[in-house]
Parts: C-alpha cells; structure tokens; sequence
C-alpha cells in the first residue's frame, strides 16, 4: 500500500492525500511560492501546483504522472483540471479544456495543452480521487509497491515466507526431523511420480519375482507377474481411444489437483453497469433527481434539486446476481463518450417515447434497442401510457407515480418506493437473462 513517503514523490497520490484531508492544492506561477502574488486560480499562466498536505511541496504542472491514456502519460494540469470541472456536464468540461488551451498558447501563457479525458477515464480518475476506490485500471502501480510486491512472491516463492518452511537443496525428503508445512505436503502429494533411470532402463519389475528354479512356482504365479503390465498397456491404450473423441473426452484429460483446485482465483475488478435516462426537459426523471428516486424510493421533481453534476453512483445489492458485492451503477443522460465497447454494460434505458433520444446510440432503431437493453417509461399515476411506448412491446416497462403536491411534500411520497423496488427487480432480472453474474456482464453486444 501506498504510504505518506511515496506522495514525496507523486503528484498523483499528493494530490488524492490534499483532497481526503480537504486542503486543495494551490496553482502557482513558481517552484517555490512564498508570495501571495505568486498564487494564482487561473491555470494557464500557472507553472506549478504547491501542496500543503501531506507536506509542503511543490510539483511542475507539466510533470507526468501515473495516470494512462492513451499508451501515454497525462500530465498534472490535465489532471488537475479535470478534478475541477469534475461537476460540469460533459459539453462543458470539453468548451472549458478548448479556451484553456487557447489561453495556454496566446502571449503570456505557460504553454503546453489540456489532454480532453474520456467520459470513462475521467470518471475513474474522479473516483479514485475521492477515495471510493482504491484501484484504476488506468493508473500504474508506485514502483516501491511493485517492488515490495515481488520481493514478497520471491520471498514465498523460496518458502522464506508464507508460512511455508523452507526446504533446503540437498536435504532429503522423509529425513527424520524434517517438518513439511501441511499446505507444502499437499502440493506435494498432488505431484506425479515419475520414475528414476533403473525404471526407466529396465523397466518396472513386478512386486512378486518368481524363483529361477523352480518352474512350478512360475506357471503358478505367470499370471499375476503381467498384471501390472495389462495396467500401465491400459493408460496408453485408453489416451488412443480418447484422443479418437477429443470433444466427448476433453473434460476428462483435464488433472484435478485437489490442492490448486483450493487455490482461491484473486477477484478482478467488476464492469460498473450503466444506466442511460432521458435529456428531455419533459422527462420526470434526470440527472437531478434519478439518484433520491433510485437509491432512496422518494420521487421530487427534477426543478427542485439543484445538482448538476452529469455523472452519478448508485451501489445496488442484486441477490440474485451477486449477492455478497453491491453492484455499482453508472448514470448518465447521454452516450457521447462512448467507446464501442462500453455498450455491452448498458443494462437500462430510461425514456419518454421521444426516438430522437437514441439518435446517438448504437441501436437506433427501438425495436433493435430494447431488444438489447430493458427500456423503462415512468410517467403520472392515473395517465395514458403513450402510444409509442406501448407498441415497443415488453423490451420496455412502465411504472407511474403519484404527482407532485406541494403542500405535501416528501411526506406524501410513501408510494413510491414499491414503484423503485419495481424497477429495480426488472432491471435485475434484465441483466441476469444477458449474462450478467458475479464477474460481470456479457463480453459483447
């Protein structure tokens, strides 16, 4: 694990350290800041960024850092920047990088450029800043940790740790005093016994040798003298007959070694889920109110919250896909930053029966769409369900709330949690039906 010591050294990890023990780090127009009027707000003239947490230091703007994108490091201004415009919506976040690289190109700037984040970098950098996660999969490891890591498989490796004793070269097993650790020994009893050179020259003699001089005794005993022949002829014989039917007898070959069948498989991170909702002002659910509706069943109206940040989280535990893990859920209300490949994690489509919605998505058409993707209409309790809804047949589902009444407030909203536990046990069964379980979802769509 990362320590304080290697933030001395990191931009990266100084910069998560100042954002936990929340003293933003300052831009400055010099290494080495002891002036106010060297500090600076705008980032274009700035030079450095000047940390007081975890120590007071100093990194240039220019500097590299671990993040990748692209096969390349992006530097700390990009980063930085991209931590400050973490809440804006995405059409911002690129127009806000466009003037800032204009502005670092004109006369006085301090030159170099923005790299413009992807919707899904950006939001794993962002998550990883704020501490709710402690991996990135575009994030390289610190080299003390990389270092420490091999020096402990080495040292488990050589049994010198682990718990495992360590056996030295020439000591010879079964030796009395000699102590095996027990998860050694059954690695040890999985292992296939090969045979030493006088087997391999002579061949394998038989338990019982009969005597040279005595003939009885050997037409007696000549039939259990081959026995162990016919058995080892057996074993070469069958791998003929099996490999005439390699398909009816794949899963047979395979050893079943009792002790790395034990062996636990270290857990790779999970795809996050992604859920798209409509950019439509009519749309009763948005980017300002999907999050107290899904994770706290209370419906208010999107006018009334005043978030606006295009990117959210929902944990959400599903029994019956995993039922130890929440899975994370990503929303967002529009697909431009797509790559191909994250369609496949698109597990619901929140929509008010416009189709120029789906103008920009990978299915456009709705039937195609939601035969892909479970599509989720929510409209008022006691109004039509459009018609166009209806004739996208049962790729969507429609639920209907109580309207808003003032007077009432959130008090009145008892309602509405059956409405989400609804919602949420289709989506559910959506993404069990499309192959979605512990490990994540489908390879592609």
């Amino acid at each position: 694990m990362a320590t304080v010591d290697s933030a001395l050294s990191d931009p990266l990890l100084s910069l998560r350290l100042s954002i936990a023990s929340n003293s933003a780090p300052i831009p400055t127009t010099s290494a080495d800041a002891t002036a106010g009027s060297e500090a600076t707000e705008n980032l274009a003239i700035a030079s450095h960024l000047q940390f007081s947490e975890p120590n007071h230091q100093s990194f240039p703007l220019d500097a590299a850092t671990r993040f990748i994108s692209s096969d390349k490091p992006v530097d700390l201004r990009s980063i930085y920047f991209a931590w400050q415009k973490k809440d804006v919506a995405i059409p911002d976040y690129i127009a806000s990088a466009q003037q800032l690289n204009e502005e670092l190109s004109a006369p006085g700037g301090a030159g170099g450029k923005v790299q413009n984040l992807v919707f899904v970098e950006r939001l794993d950098l962002i998550t990883w800043l704020e501490g709710a996660s402690e991996e990135s999969e575009y994030i390289k490891p610190l080299e003390s940790d990389t270092a420490a890591q091999a020096a402990g498989s080495a040292q488990v490796a050589s049994g010198a740790a682990g718990g495992v004793a360590a056996v030295p070269s020439g000591a010879a097993v079964g030796r009395p005093g000699k102590t095996i650790d027990p998860r050694l020994q059954e690695i040890y009893n999985g292992e296939r016994r090969m045979g030493d050179r006088n087997s391999v020259l002579r061949g394998i003699k038989p338990t019982a040798s009969p005597s040279p001089t005595s003939f009885h005794h050997l037409q007696t005993n000549s039939t259990q003298e081959f026995s162990h022949v016919r058995k080892t002829a057996e074993i070469f014989l069958g791998r003929n007959r099996r490999s005439n039917h390699p398909s009816s007898t794949a899963a047979a070959t395979i050893p079943t070694n009792p002790s790395l069948v034990a062996l636990p498989k270290k857990p790779g991170r999970r795809p996050d889920p992604i859920i798209l909702l409509s950019p439509s002002a009519s749309s009763l659910l948005r980017m300002s109110n999907i999050k107290s509706f899904l994770d706290s069943g209370v419906y208010t109206p999107p006018d009334n919250a005043s978030t606006t940040a295009n990117i959210l989280h929902i944990s959400r535990l599903l029994p019956s896909i995993d039922p130890s893990r929440p899975l994370r859920f990503i929303l967002v209300d529009t697909p431009e930053q797509f790559k191909p490949d994250y369609w496949s994690r698109v597990v619901a489509v929140f929509t008010t029966g416009q189709t120029w919605q789906f103008k920009s998505y990978k299915w456009q058409s709705p039937p195609d769409l939601f035969k892909n993707v479970l599509g989720v209409y929510v409209g008022w309790r006691g109004e039509d369900i459009p018609g166009t809804v209806k004739g996208w047949g049962r790729g969507v589902v429609s639920a209907q709330v109580e309207k808003w009444n003032q007077s009432q407030g959130v008090q009145g909203r008892w309602r509405d949690r059956e409405v989400v536990e609804g919602i949420w046990g289709q989506v559910e069964e959506s993404m069990r039906s499309r192959g979605w379980g512990k490990e994540g979802g489908p390879s592609g769509r």
